[in-house]
């Protein structure tokens, strides 16, 4: 399987076979494995592991909100500050798939850089 599609399909990074999450997205949408069920790799390698995470999921958030920002001011005509808030709140139920998204994309940077063996 390509690394892309195993991002997608949120495998583990280092067989792309085992999930990574329990269940699906509205149901315990952080709920994840401690390890990988088909080869044993510990998703969550120290305390504090995700917290790169949040700098891809700034990565993942920023182009959709600025494309949001931009149709909403200049092609339907809000106020600029009213485009702002009206993005936030149109990409709110989208934060949950941006969450998982992003767990799953640092667990692969960093399989790439340190592989756990």
């Amino acid at each position: 399987m390509s690394t892309l599609r195993s991002i997608l399909h949120q495998r583990c990074p280092r067989c792309r076979q085992g999930a990574i999450f329990r269940g699906p997205l509205l149901r315990g949408w952080l709920s994840m494995y401690e390890r990988c069920p088909v080869c044993n790799l510990k998703f969550e390698r120290e305390q504090g592991y995700f917290i790169g995470a949040m700098y891809v999921s700034y990565g993942l958030a920023i182009p959709p909100y600025l494309l949001l920002v931009t149709a909403l001011w200049l092609f339907v005509g809000w106020r600029y500050e009213l485009a702002l808030l009206g993005a936030v709140v149109a990409y709110l139920p989208f934060v949950p798939l941006a969450m998982r998204m992003s767990r799953v994309i640092w667990m692969y940077i960093d399989q790439a850089f340190d592989p756990e063996k």
